[in-house]
């Protein structure tokens, strides 16, 4: 392998190992910070968390962004340390290099043709990961000067170099040890969201200075005039949700407790306007949460039944990665909320749910949740905050 064609294997893996160390921390933060927003997440079209929430973000629990992080680093220890002028694996090194990006090829063609045609949105850091894995494949398989099929025992003979070799262990070593605690630290299915969800017995003080700049924020944000009758209530809350959307069931966490204490006190409002983003009922919207309309109909059908927040508190205690299936949501919504006739019920309730969808679109909602506090849009905030706006137009209202 030649000098220049090492050097730019070396950079891809190295653009490539960037790109996937920071769609595991983003995939991190998605998962145990209800506060945290993503820098690629541009609109519904443009969006990283959609990709990394997604049924194909992860595999048996883990991000397939650490398998990233993993094969870009082996790939910079094959090409950096085998590929030397003095190693004695370097005629075998760009074999091995491309025997990797042939897996990693394969892999990144199906995440690429579920991220553009199934979830219809781009991810950037997803198409830097899949430009340097193309490339590698590329260079190295050029750069291979014997046939493959040799590899096997060309391999035989490298594993028992490098069994005498000090460097080799030690780096080898330190590799196994970066790929066992990349994914001990990652938390499974059923730790996502504790962070963001857990209740806690009491809200963080918000200090006078916070609660000052929180209330000039506030005061220059647009505000917008919901066709939604108020009852009476002093404020209004209203949010565009998802039942398939991870930040939907983050909020729901973290702003239950909060809303119904206000709720029930008779001052607050409280409404959820569905806005799947599934084109089957929701036509403003490019992506697919699969079997998003089926969970939205499924809690307008509980409705009758008195079944609505048992249901809620199960599709957001369900939600993926992987996504639930259309026939799970009719399932549950049988054992859970007690509805027989969902096939009969179902395009009655489409029809509210593009009504709600319709509205979202007219006050431009590019996603989920979008919170309208009396109007205007708090984003989402941590939930001392949430607590301090309300409490702010309590006092106003007065």
């Amino acid at each position: 392998m030649s000098p220049f064609k090492r050097n730019l294997i070396l950079t891809f893996a190295a653009l490539g190992l960037v790109a996937s160390s920071t769609s595991s921390y983003v995939h991190y933060k998605l998962l145990t910070d209800v506060t945290y927003t993503s820098f690629c997440d541009v609109n519904t079209t443009v969006n990283c968390a959609l990709a990394y929430t997604s049924r194909y973000g992860s595999l048996f629990g883990v991000p397939v962004a650490i398998a990233g992080v993993l094969f870009f680093a082996l790939v910079l220890l094959v090409a950096g340390v085998a590929g030397r002028r003095s190693s004695p694996a370097r005629e075998t090194a760009p074999a091995y290099t491309f025997a990797l990006s042939t897996i990693g090829l394969a892999v990144v063609l199906y995440l690429g043709w579920a991220s553009y045609f199934v979830l219809k949105t781009f991810c950037i850091l997803c198409a830097f990961t899949y430009v340097s894995v193309i490339a590698i494949f590329i260079i190295s398989g050029g750069a291979t000067s014997f046939p493959m099929t040799t590899l096997p025992k060309r391999a035989q003979r490298d594993i028992r170099t490098l069994a005498t070799s000090p460097l080799a262990l030690v780096l080898s070593l330190l590799f196994v040890v970066l790929a066992v605690s990349a994914f001990a630290v990652f938390p499974r299915d059923s730790q996502a969201g504790q962070t963001a969800s857990a209740a806690p017995a009491a809200l963080p003080p918000v200090g006078d200075e916070d609660r000052a700049n929180l209330t000039k924020w506030w005061d220059v944000q647009p505000k917008s005039e919901l066709p939604i009758p108020s009852d009476g209530a002093k404020v209004l809350i209203v949010k565009f949700n998802d039942y398939q959307c991870p930040a939907c069931k983050a909020t729901y966490d973290a702003y239950k407790g909060i809303i119904a204490k206000y709720v029930a006190g008779g001052q607050v409002k409280y409404v959820t306007k569905h806005y799947p983003l599934e084109p089957e009922c929701n036509p403003y919207v490019q992506m697919n949460h699969f079997a998003s309309c089926e969970a939205s109909a499924a809690v307008i059908m509980s409705r009758a039944k008195g079944t609505t927040s048992k249901f809620e508190d199960w599709l957001f205690a369900h939600i993926g990665p992987p996504m639930l299936t259309s026939d799970q949501v009719k399932e549950a919504a049988r054992t859970v909320a007690g509805i027989t006739d969902f096939d009969a019920q179902y395009p009655r309730a489409i029809e509210e749910i593009k009504t709600d969808a319709g509205l979202g679109n007219l006050l431009q909602v590019s996603s989920t949740p979008t919170f309208y506090i009396n109007g205007r849009k708090p984003g989402i905030l941590a939930p001392q905050y949430f607590d301090a706006l309300i409490q702010l137009e309590l006092q106003r209202s007065k």
